[in-house]
Parts: C-alpha cells; structure tokens; sequence
C-alpha cells in the first residue's frame, strides 16, 4: 500500500509543486490549502503531515495542536524562517522537524523518507518492553511485574504507556492530560496527579522501584 502524505499551505502554487513530485516518488498525496481544511482533511489518516505554519485563517501550530492527541504520524513544519523559541514551541506541540523555505525538494523528499522509514521501524518492533523487573505487553494492554499482573485501569495504562515508550522525556500534567484525555476530557491537570498516586501504590504494592519519577515543578517522567 502507498504511504499517504499531508500537504498544508496557503499558496497554491507550493502545493502543486510538492504534490506533483511526491505522487511522481510513489506516494498518495492529498493537500489542503488552509488550516481549518486539514482538519477536514485528516479523515484521510495519512502517514506524514507536511504543515505551514503561517497560514491566515488557522496557523500550523494551531493545527497541531488540535491533532495531535489523535493523530501519531511525523508531522514536519514549513517555515520561511524559524527562531529557536518557534522550534522549541513547535516541539513542545509534537512537531517532529523543520524545514525552512525556500527548500529544495530533493532534500525535502530525503527527509521525508526517512522520517517514514524511522516511523516503519517503530511499528516493526516488538509490542513487548523490559524496565527491570516490569514487563509492559502494549499490545496486550497489560503490565506485569515479576510474575504478577498490576490492573490498571484504561486511563492508568494509557499514562504508562505514554510515559514508557518516551522514556527520561519530562511531561508536564497539561501534556499528559492533552494526550490522554483528549477532546473527551471534561476534568483537569488534578485528574493526572491522582492517576499517577494510583498507578504507584499498584506499582509499590510489587516492586521497590520507582518507575514514574516527579521532576519537581515540572512534570513526570519514566524512570526505566
């Protein structure tokens, strides 16, 4: 199956260029020239987002934002130009890169490839993680530790889940409660921190190690 990408830009003619040569390296391509069109266009389920970030009616990082608590894929900026606390912004959104215009496509599609070719590796490997005496099954949804099974809850894993396979990266309570309640959340930040109380008294009822560990004033990370 060809692999699907997202172009987002406001100018028609980059869009025809970039569109034109992808569909000519094999992939299925779709396009949207505005933000609020990408979120329509979303539907699609592609593998790779290409996003502009200065567009009028809804910029790029309003864009991802919006999708990505729901959507996994590499999302890859477009930028006339990019200062260090736009990057570090973007990131910090879920932004996987940059790419300044203008761009040769070559390059571009070189970038492209190889963010697909990480994403494939990704899903390749194994379902099963080892952190000391913990095993995490993700497609299985479980989490054993020695020979026992911890029951968490749909939420509790989800907060492992996100926090294990990012392992040492620092989340802050809105992060987590962003990616894991999404747009269904109707609580706040708190609900995390009770989560979190849960899932180590399950944890310290098996094991001395403290896997979920605070970085004081400012979030949790996964200490593997």
């Amino acid at each position: 199956m060809r692999e699907k990408i997202l172009l987002v830009d406001d100018e028609k003619g980059i869009v025809d260029v970039m569109k034109t040569y992808f569909e000519m390296s094999g992939y299925q391509v779709f396009a949207a020239c505005s933000g609020r069109e990408a979120l329509q266009k979303m539907s699609c389920q592609p593998d790779l987002i290409l996003l502009d970030i200065n567009m009028p009616d809804m910029d790029g990082l309003a864009v991802c934002r919006a999708i990505r608590a729901h959507i996994a894929c590499p999302i890859l900026f477009l930028t006339a130009r990019v200062e260090t606390a736009d990057k570090i912004k973007g990131f910090s959104l879920g932004a996987d890169d940059y790419i300044v215009k203008p761009f040769d496509l070559e390059e571009l599609g070189a970038r492209v490839a190889a963010h697909l070719r990480r994403e494939n590796r990704k899903q390749e490997q194994s379902t099963l993680r080892f952190f000391h005496n913990m095993v995490i099954d993700y497609a299985g949804r479980k989490v054993i530790v020695g020979e026992s099974d911890v029951s968490l809850s749909k939420k509790e894993f989800d907060i492992v889940e996100l926090l294990s396979v990012n392992t040492g990266q620092i989340f802050d309570r809105e992060r987590i409660y962003e990616t894991v309640w999404g747009l269904e959340g109707d609580g706040s930040s708190d609900t995390v921190m009770e989560h979190i109380r849960k899932i180590r008294a399950k944890f310290s009822a098996l094991t001395l190690h403290n896997y979920i560990e605070t970085v004081w004033g400012v979030g949790y990370k996964w200490n593997g």
